[in-house]
């Protein structure tokens, strides 16, 4: 029998009031009330930013910046509003620094084909690290390929953690640009950002950070950070798939040519020649996702409604309650302890595909992921194939941890 203990309730943050906004979480997933611990994959929707989306399809829809007619005028205003949201969200310069992207894959993509397809030659390296998605590997394995340049990836410690005196020994003359995650998607771990981004402009060398994990669960300032790039996905906070964000310095935007050409890209075009708009249109090629800019700005009004230091303090509270309690359970291992991280699980359990534990868990209405979680390096250098995942979103509770404790026993259960 599974004996477990809850914390108290928070009360600074109401959680009950933030479930409630959230109509997915009143199904019943195979006879089960739905726990959903899948946040780091993709969180869900509050009914806010449902209507949101909704208000502008039923009564705002049409193309943006190309018409004088009202609809036109109302979206074009409801798209770039969203602009100006997101750069009081993240606190950026101007609003030529907010490029919309489909999410943060297009984002790092983005830079390495305009950046870097500009500024890396043969011999140039790009520094990562083994914590990152291959949605910030791929891209620069194929730029680097491309210029003849190298991919330098540092190494972690047994904790999960950056070897940041490794880190900062790879970080030479040949170094071209730093792109890190801000925060593990399959671990957890918050790497020391402030300490890289210092080292990394004290050589004069530009950051790039995949904020895909961190944007929804702490405070982002680009200016406080002092990052160059800036990159990460609507879809992890609570806003629609499909749209995200790349913040870029303006000075590096400016000098940075389309990566994709178009319509409202330009401000002219010949057969012979074209001349390209200013940033952040240059790189908004075509017709953008215009009610996914609108759920995005709905999101940012949500979080901060909530309060984005309280939904942190309630989150890192669950990770708490939750780890020591995993940790006792027998053949269970906790995949990724840094001291710092995220409010996400990383675990395996002894004699049990990580797939199963999966399947099991979800027969009990409990929703975690399972695999190499796009970050096949961590694993590779963890000596696993893969492992199961809990990761915690401003609307789960105390009741959500006890019935993964008793999932897990129902998973041991069954493979005992």
């Amino acid at each position: 029998m599974n004996h477990i203990a809850l914390a108290q309730t928070d009360r600074t943050f109401d959680v009950d009031a933030a479930r409630r906004q959230f109509p997915v979480l009143a199904r019943m997933v195979h006879g089960k009330p739905l726990a959903y611990l899948d946040n780091g994959a993709s969180a869900q929707r509050p009914q806010c930013v449902i209507d949101a989306v909704d208000d502008y399809e039923r009564h705002h829809h049409a193309n943006i910046h190309r018409g004088v007619h009202t609809l036109s005028q109302e979206a074009t205003a409801l798209y770039e509003s969203a602009r100006d949201r997101l750069v009081r969200f993240i606190h950026a310069r101007s609003r030529s620094e907010i490029i919309f992207v489909r999410g943060t894959t297009e984002a790092i993509n983005l830079v390495a084909r305009s950046w870097g397809g500009t500024q890396l030659r043969a011999g140039d390296e790009v520094l990562i690290t083994h914590l990152e998605h291959h949605a910030n590997i791929v891209p620069w394995q194929m730029a680097c390929a491309t210029a003849g340049a190298h991919l330098i990836a540092a190494p972690l410690t047994p904790e999960g953690e950056l070897d940041l005196p490794a880190f900062l020994g790879l970080l030479g003359p040949r170094t071209r640009l730093v792109a890190v995650a801000h925060v593990s998607n399959a671990l957890g771990t918050a790497l020391p950002v402030a300490q890289i981004i210092e080292a990394a402009h004290a050589q004069g060398v530009p950051v790039l950070l995949d904020g895909a994990q961190a944007i929804a669960h702490q405070r982002v300032d680009v200016q406080q950070l002092d990052c160059d790039f800036y990159a990460f996905s609507g879809h992890k906070m609570y806003a629609p798939t499909g749209i995200g964000v790349l913040y870029g310095r303006e000075s590096l935007l400016a000098a940075m040519p389309p990566w994709q050409g178009g319509g409202d890209m330009i401000l002219s075009v010949s057969i012979a020649h074209s001349t390209y708009n200013e940033p952040p249109w240059k790189f908004e090629a075509g017709t953008p996702n215009i009610s996914g800019a609108v759920g995005l700005a709905a999101a940012i009004d949500y979080l901060e409604a909530l309060g984005r230091d309280r939904v942190a303090d309630h989150e890192q509270r669950l990770l708490r309650l939750a780890t020591p309690q995993l940790a006792a359970i027998p053949g269970l291992k906790i995949v990724g302890t840094a001291r710092e991280k995220a409010a996400v699980i990383s675990f395996t359990l002894s004699g049990v595909h990580p797939h199963d534990i999966g399947t099991i868990l979800d027969q009990e209405g409990i929703a975690v992921r399972t695999g190499h979680h796009c970050a096949m390096p961590v694993m590779t250098y963890c000596g696993l194939a893969a492992t199961a995942r809990a990761s915690f979103g401003c609307y789960n509770t105390e009741s959500d941890v006890a019935r993964l404790l008793t999932g897990l026993e129902r998973v041991r259960e069954v493979f005992a």
